[in-house]
């Protein structure tokens, strides 16, 4: 075989046509030493002949038998029934799918080695469309002296393929090994294999492997290559904050007298952590380079008020500011509250969201357009194509979780011009753990606000199961008879059998009919952006006393009256969701409390996070928790911001590494520079996580 060439392309293989290259590349195979890198999923133990006899339902195992018997049988489908023995017993092997060819091999004394899963069938144990090999002779022996890898997947491409693909990449590797990008003293420091070593062990574990390390992804050779794609990913960030450190931006340097007089005449003093956080942001805002920063803050923290500094300061300087929001409700939230305090200095903030009027929508553009707009709230809305900013200096996305990552980038690209770029700040009220933020936000300086406002009051939270509902519908009747409000979510609006919730519906009508001397309101995401906004006031006045809602009033609503907050199906959610619900109570001076109704029986996770929600109020701890029993796609919404689906990498288990790749990295950058482009590209592909290398 022809030596290994980093840029062969997969067609160099054997069995590799066109047709082939082209599905290989939905799995990010382009090269030959991409399948290096094309990771196993799991394992499994082909190493072993299991007797018919001892076969168990639900193992997955390797059989091996005489045929004694083919047949095809209709039974509401056509069937074909293989009949196999091998002396300890008898099973059926089933295809619903098979050709003509595939049914005349199975012969009649001939032998078949066989592995998939075992079922209890109506005459014993049965496969469903095992993977299979026609013999002539009995083997008594595996055809496989390593685990078998099971890898990702796309359609057109079988298993078997792939392990004939990686099987010649791994001889081409052996001929020529994959170049060690680490230095040196960091390897020996820590005690890693060799790269071919692991990857070769990794792809065919011998089967004398630790099985459980191999599952539970904590095997030495695996940490290997965990290591360096941490690195990887942590290279691309801080590749990405070096390339915004060379751009231009616009340094806001006036209107420090605005901001303070702004400071001085809120009805309420900020925060020493507000202070601090607002001194970070308007150095930043200063220097003649983009600056990429994000807050992190505990729910009723008071980022809005930060960002609102930040906004005036923007502006003062003659440049737009614009705050983007994940949902409507936030972005209308945020709508009210900063023309409320703004209204005095003559500046009314532009909307702009999807679901506006067309009238009122040419009126925002045109003002977005022609600069009379000084300040723009929004939705998702703000990114897309169709207009354009006249001047757009500052960009706050809240609840940046929410947003992907390249919808981020999408608006602050959006805001370039002669001038340069605009600067950018997020926010998130999910405090993320120390070495989670490490490998996500590399690429941004961090400010933490880390001191609750002094009438914040903690909430005192129970979990209490649904048999229980009318206790809770009562304490409801007490609690607003003494003149205070509640809130009662529910995850969905209308009824599903499968999923088997209360929906936000279904509970309005009950507690209508339970508590007729209350004025219940009901707000979800279905309705009309009209309709959300007249029960929201009629909440926010007191003239509803108790409000059913969906999830959508996790972020921004704001009521110091309401002192209770009762969550249906609360084993459903997250750690991160139930505290940020949690977190609408407790805002005025009135003890608050949360009832957390679960439905029996719980689940050991879902009972785990009702007794941390019941322990503390620490959003840092809650994230932490949370960041253990779901994972960290959970916490910084991965579906939603396309955090990187790790080959091999879990930013839970392998924590610990972060420090040492971060002491690598520099290493890196420092001796051996052109190393960090190669680690990008030999685990990330030809662009960085972000588009950028």
């Amino acid at each position: 075989m022809q030596s290994l060439q980093s840029d062969s392309p997969l067609t160099a293989l054997k069995g590799v046509g066109p047709a082939l290259a082209k599905k290989l590349e939905k799995l990010n195979l382009k090269r030959v030493d991409d399948l290096l890198f094309l990771l196993p999923l799991r394992y499994e133990d082909r190493t072993q002949l299991v007797k018919v006899g001892a076969l168990e339902a639900g193992a997955r195992c390797l059989v091996s038998g005489e045929i004694l018997l083919a047949n095809t049988v209709f039974r509401g489908r056509r069937n074909l029934l293989v009949r196999i023995g091998d002396g300890s017993g008898q099973m059926t092997l089933r295809f619903f799918h098979f050709s003509r060819q595939q049914q005349v091999q199975f012969q009649p004394n001939s032998h078949v080695i066989c592995f998939g899963e075992v079922r209890k069938g109506q005459s014993g144990f049965e496969m469903i469309h095992p993977e299979y090999r026609i013999t002539q002779e009995r083997q008594d022996t595996a055809t496989t002296d390593s685990l078998t890898p099971i890898y990702p997947a796309t359609e057109g491409v079988q298993q078997g393929r792939l392990r004939n693909l990686t099987d010649q990449a791994l001889r081409l590797m052996h001929a020529k090994p994959p170049k060690e990008l680490l230095p040196r003293k960091v390897t020996k420091r820590i005690g890693m294999p060799s790269l071919a070593d692991a990857i070769n062990y990794i792809h065919r574990p011998p089967p004398d492997a630790d099985v459980q390390q191999m599952l539970s992804g904590t095997h030495p050779f695996q940490r290997r290559l965990v290591f360096e794609e941490l690195l990887a990913h942590y290279l691309s960030l801080r590749n990405l904050r070096a390339l915004t450190a060379t751009e231009n931006a616009i340094a806001l340097t006036n209107g420090n007298e605005d901001v303070s007089s702004f400071v001085n005449e809120l009805p309420f003093k900020l925060t020493n952590a507000q202070d601090r956080v607002i001194s970070d942001i308007l150095l930043d805002l200063a220097e003649p380079h983009p600056m990429m920063r994000l807050i992190q803050g505990d729910v009723g923290s008071g980022k809005t008020i930060v960002a609102a500094v930040a906004c005036l300061k923007a502006i003062a300087c003659g440049v737009q500011a614009a705050i983007m929001a994940p949902t409507e409700i936030l972005a209308e939230q945020h709508w009210r509250s900063f023309s409320d305090w703004f209204r005095p200095l003559k500046i009314t903030p532009a909307w702009l969201s999807g679901n506006q009027r067309a009238a009122p929508r040419r009126e925002s553009l045109q003002s977005i357009a022609d600069g009379s707009a000084q300040l723009i709230i929004g939705t998702h809305a703000l990114f897309q194509k169709g207009f354009n900013f006249y001047r757009l200096g500052l960009v706050i996305i809240d609840e940046q979780h929410r947003f992907g990552v390249h919808q981020r980038m999408a608006l602050r690209d959006k805001g370039i011009s002669e001038s340069g770029h605009p600067h950018q700040l997020v926010m998130t009220a999910t405090p993320i753990p120390r070495t989670l933020a490490m490998a996500a936000y590399a690429d941004l300086d961090t400010s933490i606000i880390d001191e609750l406002p002094p009438k914040r009051q903690p909430v005192s939270t129970v979990a209490v199961p649904e048999t229980r509902r009318s206790e809770v519908v009562e304490r409801v009747r007490s609690s607003c008879a003494f003149g205070h409000q509640a809130y009662w979510v529910c995850p969905l609006i209308e009824e599903s059998e499968a999923l088997n919730c209360q929906a936000a519906e279904a509970s309005y009508q009950m507690l209508t009919e339970a508590l007729p001397n209350l004025r219940v309101g009901l707000v979800h995401g279905r309705m009309r952006p009209a309709e959300k906004e007249r029960v929201m006031k009629a909440f926010k006045k007191g003239l509803i006393k108790l409000l059913v809602a969906t999830t959508i009033i996790e972020v921004g609503v704001d009521v110091p009256n309401a002192n209770l907050m009762i969550i249906e199906n609360a084993e459903r959610m997250g750690l991160s969701q139930l505290h940020q619900l949690r977190g609408r109570v407790g805002r005025g001076e009135a003890k608050s409390h949360c009832v957390l109704i679960y439905k029996l029986p719980l689940g050991h996770i879902a009972k785990e996070r009702l007794t941390v929600l019941r322990d503390t109020n620490d959003g840092f701890i809650v994230a932490q928790r949370d960041l253990e029993l779901r994972g960290p796609g959970e916490l910084l919404g991965a579906k939603q911001t396309g955090l990187p689906d790790y080959r091999i990498a879990n930013l839970v288990r392998d924590a610990d590494l972060m420090p040492q790749v971060q002491i690598c990295a520099e290493a890196i950058l420092k001796e051996t520079e052109n190393h960090a482009a190669a680690i990008m590209r030999r685990w990330l592909g030809d662009a960085s996580r972000y588009g950028k290398v």
